[in-house]
């Protein structure tokens, strides 16, 4: 196959896999919630969520029937040969998988509200692309359901704010949020850069593991506090209480100007889709996550 072929088939099979099987990571911390929930309202749902999702998976059907919007991250060695227009091809996938899936069409014109019917539009899906040492191409999928990102915000606040300023804004934003988002979720955070970078940032960290701790001290220990200050609120499964309102935390950060402090925080819901292929230069590949 040539390269566009190959980056079609590794698409098609990302989307197929995402929707239909979640991560081991995320079915492990949502099994450790139901152990240790209090709620015997909280611990009913989170029955039913581990039960779809075995479902799901041993039968092959969607986890949930919003499959959100497409979104794709690219991270390309530069030693990589490959020289693609990638979101024509992921537009292709994403269209066959839209078919072939089956995925619901939920990509509309913002003013309009014109179904297109495949889930492609104007710059749909939507393609991050970085670079990275190395010859390896990686792509991983994220389907974006409405629920949790209507609920991403983003705040500038001011540099004298610091810490305890961005504890009570993410706290603050995690209880006007309540159900909506479809807790336990996940929160992606960013701090610093500009407010464009910190978005992104806060979408690319719910990329990351769950239970996984951040490299640097500082935000590891921020995380793990948010955490515990979020579970402390009694939101609960799917809003309706109990001890599990959030499964994981996950903290980035960019320099900034010295005049600014960039918040933004980006929630997923429990069902925190993803998959991820490692493409090597020769077009093999291999289904990394999950």
């Amino acid at each position: 196959m040539n390269p566009e072929e190959t980056l079609f088939e590794v698409a098609v099979k990302l989307v197929d896999r995402a929707v239909k099987v979640l991560p081991r990571d995320v079915e492990d911390a949502l099994r450790r919630a139901y152990k240790s929930e209090v709620s015997e309202t909280g611990l009913k749902i989170l029955e039913a969520i581990l039960s779809n999702v075995k479902t799901a998976r041993e039968e092959g059907r969607l986890i949930c029937q919003d499959t959100g919007s497409p979104v794709f991250f690219v991270e390309e060695g530069l030693a990589h040969p490959w020289r693609i227009n990638y979101r024509r091809v992921f537009a292709k996938a994403v269209s066959e998988a839209t078919k072939k899936v089956p995925l619901r069409p939920n990509i509309v014109h913002p003013l309009t509200r014109v179904n297109t019917g495949n889930n492609t539009g104007l710059g749909t899906p939507i393609v991050h692309v970085s670079k990275a040492e190395g010859s390896l191409l990686k792509v991983s999928f994220m389907p974006k359901g409405a629920g949790s990102e209507n609920m991403s915000s983003l705040h500038m606040l001011t540099p004298s704010e610091g810490v305890e300023s961005i504890k009570r804004v993410v706290l603050r934003r995690v209880v006007e949020a309540g159900g909506m988002p479809c807790p336990p979720t996940v929160i992606g955070i960013g701090i610093g850069g500009t407010a464009d970078e910190a978005m992104l940032m806060a979408k690319k960290a719910l990329l990351k593991p769950l239970g996984e701790r951040n490299e640097d001290p500082m935000l590891a220990r921020l995380e793990e506090e948010l955490l515990e200050a979020v579970n402390q609120t009694g939101i609960g499964p799917m809003g309706l209480g109990g001890r599990w309102t959030c499964l994981d935390v996950k903290v980035e950060y960019k320099g900034c100007h010295t005049a600014s402090l960039p918040l933004a925080i980006n929630f997923q819901c429990w069902a925190a889709r993803r998959a991820s292929a490692v493409i090597e230069p020769d077009g093999s590949y291999r289904i990394v996550q999950p």
